[in-house]
């Protein structure tokens, strides 16, 4: 009888720290599990906004920079770049830029919201290649005496105006693609984030 109360308190006890064990090794083979389907600091960092200070970058140059694993192209407009966009508009496919490839507060014909600062996805809208710049006008950029200033995709010859624009008769079918961004002060765009009250 009292072998029969031990044996009982013996089988519970085993089932008990049985379990336990069973219960801890489940945990300790999920957590490895859930952490691998979290994003990597990584994968947060590329997807985080990203602060540009531009108060260095002079009239006519470009910055670039990535962000979510794009290549952003940041342009500081001449006078004489900026008075090109009303003049190649017969050149261009979608002049008005009645696609959704910009923000509404971009939708204007700088295709920005300061008038000198093209901030732009520098990714041609055919294949994904990425256009290099071509800011020379006319004869000299090797693209035409009616050339008017801005990218060219090498892989397969689309051309873009410098506002993104793209040309009429290439393969890319869309305007390049400003992404959500905003001033933080007068010299740092944040790329990533609308301006406040912006969808």
């Amino acid at each position: 009888m009292a072998e029969d109360h031990v044996d009982k308190h013996r089988r519970r006890f085993l089932t008990a720290v049985t379990t336990g064990v069973g219960a801890v090794g489940g945990i300790a083979a999920a957590v490895p599990f859930v952490v691998s389907m979290t994003p990597s600091a990584r994968a947060k960092a590329e997807g985080a906004p990203v602060r540009l200070e531009i108060g260095k970058l002079e009239a006519g140059q470009m910055l670039r920079e990535q962000w979510r694993g794009q290549p952003i192209f940041v342009v500081n407009r001449t006078k004489a770049m900026l008075d090109s966009l009303d003049k190649d508009t017969d050149l261009l496919l979608d002049p008005k830029s009645t696609t959704d490839q910009q923000p509404s507060y971009a939708d204007n014909k700088y295709r920005s919201i300061k008038p000198e600062y093209l901030v732009v996805v520098g990714v041609c809208t055919h294949l994904g290649c990425v256009p290099v710049q071509k800011f020379t006008m006319g004869s000299d950029s090797g693209l035409g005496a009616d050339w008017p200033g801005g990218f060219f995709c090498p892989c397969h010859g689309s051309k873009y105006d410098l506002s993104g624009r793209v040309f009429k008769n290439v393969p890319a079918p869309l305007n390049l693609q400003i992404p959500p961004y905003r001033f933080e002060t007068d010299t740092t765009v944040v790329v990533g984030e609308n301006p406040k009250g912006e969808a």
